[in-house]
């Protein structure tokens, strides 16, 4: 399987030859080999031309672009390879019924909150989470009863509150809750930088697939952004950018120097998301044996399989189940 690379120097990026070809501001040249790259994402001030769009498109990369202030931009998504008019007509008419939008919907949701559960239950012999997890239990009842979507997302956003508390209480964090817009102490600037490197994640992910990609069952689809990644990353969220986050916490391998803070507003400076996109990169590489294959699996190689399994059930071949921890 082809990587993902991250590129934190600013500088220049170009097409030489078949590699790309990275320029640095002292004018210092490193190639990456083509085949070897499936996605790069770029933190840095980096120029680039439309020639080298080009040469991605054909080799089939996709280019995700992070600002400072804005922990994700923009992705450069090459035209699509893998294309079955069979599947897309299927996926709107999933999205469309509302009884079939609301299955894939719930078992999202059913799935992501059993995974919350699974990520902090081992922190409760020596912190009292008791009220939390009994909390998250009712969440993930009562989403197999919602009615409807918005009501759905409701369980879902109460059970993000509960669970983004019992992790400021794992990790030791001072955090008044959810804030994005922007984020608002070091939590939620980690928890927001993480789900921005899952989202792209997942982004290349379903582009391995035939699924489109703006077409969604929990999110609403709407423009400028690729709301089935939205879906499929829910489920993901709590194992792998969570995970990430209690490490670099808990094992204090972040500083207030890895931070740009302020009254107003708090990001990850350069050499914090450096230290996240480190530890992100591992979590993603990390395999543990999968029950069913009988072989090891990587992390990104279960979001891949999620989009594959999503597909079958849209296809009418098999009933679709959103991920569970079972280890």
């Amino acid at each position: 399987m082809r990587e993902s690379y991250y590129l934190f120097s600013s500088g220049k990026l170009k097409r030489e030859g078949n590699t790309i070809c990275v320029i640095n501001k002292n004018r210092e040249k490193r190639f990456v080999p083509v085949e070897k790259v499936e996605s790069l994402s770029i933190f840095g001030s980096v120029d680039f031309n439309s020639k080298l769009l080009e040469f991605l498109s054909t080799q089939g990369i996709t280019l995700h672009i992070f600002g400072h202030e804005e922990n994700y931009v923009g992705t450069f998504y090459p035209r699509d390879k893998n294309i079955s008019g069979c599947l897309r007509i299927k996926q709107v008419e999933y999205a469309t019924n509302k009884q079939k939008r609301l299955y894939i919907a719930t078992q999202i949701v059913h799935a992501s909150i059993h995974n919350m559960v699974r990520v902090i239950s081992p922190y409760a012999a020596n912190v009292d989470l008791s009220d939390h997890l009994t909390s998250l239990k009712t969440f993930r009842e009562e989403a197999c009863l919602a009615k409807n979507i918005e009501q759905l997302m409701g369980i879902e956003g109460n059970a993000r509150r509960i669970y983004y508390d019992a992790l400021s209480l794992i990790t030791g964090s001072d955090f008044k809750g959810r804030q994005k817009h922007p984020p608002k102490g070091q939590l939620n600037a980690l928890i927001s930088f993480g789900n921005s490197l899952l989202y792209t994640e997942t982004i290349n992910r379903i582009y391995q697939t035939q699924l489109d990609p703006s077409i969604s069952y929990l999110h609403e689809p709407m423009q400028s952004r690729f709301s089935l990644a939205l879906d499929i990353a829910e489920m993901f969220k709590p194992v792998i950018v969570d995970r990430v986050i209690t490490n670099l916490l808990n094992k204090n391998m972040l500083s207030d120097d890895d931070f740009d803070e302020t009254f107003e507003r708090t990001y990850l400076g350069e050499e914090g998301k450096k230290k996240f996109v480190q530890q992100f990169d591992a979590r993603m590489k990390n395999t543990l044996y999968h029950p069913r294959l009988k072989r090891k699996v990587s992390y990104r190689k279960l979001i891949e399989m999620e989009c594959y399994k999503l597909s079958k059930h849209i296809l009418g071949l098999q009933n679709y189940q959103g991920f569970r921890v079972w280890w």
